[in-house]
């Protein structure tokens, strides 16, 4: 399918022909505090992200308070939470989000969130959040994609577990019930990610199986994943952000902190801007080394009618002389003049 370029998020166009477009995932690393929530909003603006984004739901419109076996985290960093008490512990409350929102404006950053049911679209349409973000959990919720998409804002739906005849209902179901624009995000759904299942490669091929402009959230450990997915093509970056892992909280463990996260919104805009365009002619930054390629030398004095031969002729820097390629062309052939050590041979010099 032919890429769509056309996907913006508050007048930010999104695709590979622009810089990438890094997001700070907040999650739950406020720890349930407000002041620790903004304090996050401001850390993360400071490192360049170009969007902030939270996560709107609490732990009932999630899952029920239940400890049957169905309802046990039995693995991994939250294993022994049920799942009502994880995402109790973890949720960012309604109350809250009208600050959060006010502060990413003071701060000059684009904030939006993932909702997690219809009463959390409605909470963060009331708060002009400019696009939705569908996690890879929710990614069969069709219901809630249409409920989403019906409001016609760009929808960035995470593909972690989803197959791909799933991520095909998701983009169809989106497409049909809005016209916001959807993109796509790859995403290894563990908690923290091996790098070598991180299956980067994906990126590029969601973008052109399904026409839209695709990305990577990522859960593996530092940032290399990151650039590899801008290298293929990827456009945007979702990463989960903390002030200090050493602090804890239901994310921290793959986070990362402020300076490791302006080290990945310089990376990834660093590896956009190196990919360029298919050149081979010479680029205005060489011009001064053009000088320094091989070409052919006098390495002896060569006296007028004295037969050029591999004894007196070599091919050395600097590249003033006729190109390398020439040498046998020219053995054998005379001196018209005497040529001096050190002198670049020309056609000229010989007949």
């Amino acid at each position: 399918m032919t890429l769509r370029h056309e996907f913006e998020i508050a007048d930010r166009p999104i695709g590979p022909n622009y810089p990438p477009y890094i997001v700070a995932e907040l999650s739950g690393n406020h720890r349930g505090k407000l002041d620790r929530a903004l304090e996050l909003i401001e850390a993360a603006a400071a490192t360049g992200a170009d969007a902030i984004k939270i996560q709107t739901y609490t732990a009932d419109t999630l899952t029920i308070p239940h400890d049957g076996e169905d309802f046990q985290i039995r693995a991994g960093l939250w294993d022994g939470y049920t799942l009502h008490q994880l995402y109790q512990e973890a949720f960012t409350p309604y109350e809250w989000h009208p600050a959060l929102f006010k502060k990413a404006r003071e701060v000059g950053v684009t904030m939006f969130s993932t909702p997690f049911d219809e009463t959390a679209v409605d909470l963060l349409v009331s708060l002009a959040a400019p696009a939705f973000k569908i996690a890879s959990f929710e990614a069969v919720d069709l219901a809630l994609i249409a409920y989403a998409a019906k409001q016609n804002r760009p929808l960035i739906i995470s593909t972690g577990l989803a197959s791909l005849a799933e991520i095909g209902e998701a983009v169809a179901t989106a497409r049909k019930a809005g016209s916001g624009g959807v993109a796509l995000l790859h995403c290894t759904s563990a908690y923290p990610a091996p790098i070598e299942e991180a299956n980067v490669r994906t990126v590029a091929d969601l973008a052109q199986t399904f026409g839209v402009v695709a990305g990577l959230s990522d859960h593996a450990p530092g940032t290399s994943a990151c650039v590899a997915a801008i290298a293929l093509g990827g456009a945007i970056i979702e990463k989960h952000f903390t002030l200090s892992r050493a602090d804890g909280g239901p994310d921290a463990a793959f986070s990362l902190e402020p300076a490791e996260f302006k080290r990945l919104v310089e990376d990834c805009r660093s590896a956009w801007a190196s990919l360029g365009r298919v050149e081979y002619d010479t680029v205005a930054s060489e011009g001064a080394s053009m000088r320094f390629r091989r070409s052919l030398y006098a390495v002896k004095p060569i006296k007028a009618g004295e037969p050029i031969s591999r004894d007196n002729v070599r091919s050395i820097r600097p590249g003033f002389g006729l190109a390398p390629k020439h040498l046998d062309d020219i053995i054998g052939r005379k001196a018209a003049r005497d040529i001096a050590y050190g002198e670049p041979l020309s056609w000229s010099l010989l007949v």
